[in-house]
């Protein structure tokens, strides 16, 4: 039996960048959805978390799962649940792109903090810089 731990950072964004997720309370309740309904569907969502116009999620593929796979379900599913139950005033939509890197099992930790802080980086960093940083995490 094949033995697989790929680690992997994803994020993506609302559509447009929309700030849909404009609460902390709604925010909550989106990850925690998107966290049991991966469970559901056994995808190996380690940790997910976000601001108001993306997502962060730090996943483990199996054997027999692909990420574009695993993110449409993910995405998919979310967007019809937060329009399914009115969460938001407008249709709420995922942007169709999305960054990933490979995670590391010596930075696993590090990704999670970062994953956990966003609340409070956000408070002081917008999504641009955020993806500079991301992109350092890369390359090292």
């Amino acid at each position: 039996m094949p033995f697989i731990q790929l680690y992997i950072h994803v994020v993506w964004t609302t559509k447009n960048r929309e700030k849909f997720l404009n609460t902390f309370e709604l925010r909550q309740k989106v990850w925690r959805h998107i966290k049991e309904n991966a469970e559901k569907k056994g995808i190996q969502l380690d940790f997910v978390n976000g601001y108001k116009d993306h997502c962060h999620c730090l996943l483990s593929l199996s054997t027999t799962q692909n990420l574009a796979e695993v993110l449409n379900l993910i995405k998919g599913e979310s967007a019809y649940w937060i329009n399914k139950e009115n969460l938001t005033e407008e249709k709420f939509q995922w942007q169709n792109d999305y960054y990933a890197v490979s995670v590391s099992e010596r930075h696993l930790n590090k990704v999670r903090n970062y994953i956990r802080r966003q609340e409070e980086h956000h408070r002081r960093t917008d999504f641009e810089e955020e993806l500079d940083v991301l992109e350092s995490y890369s390359k090292t």
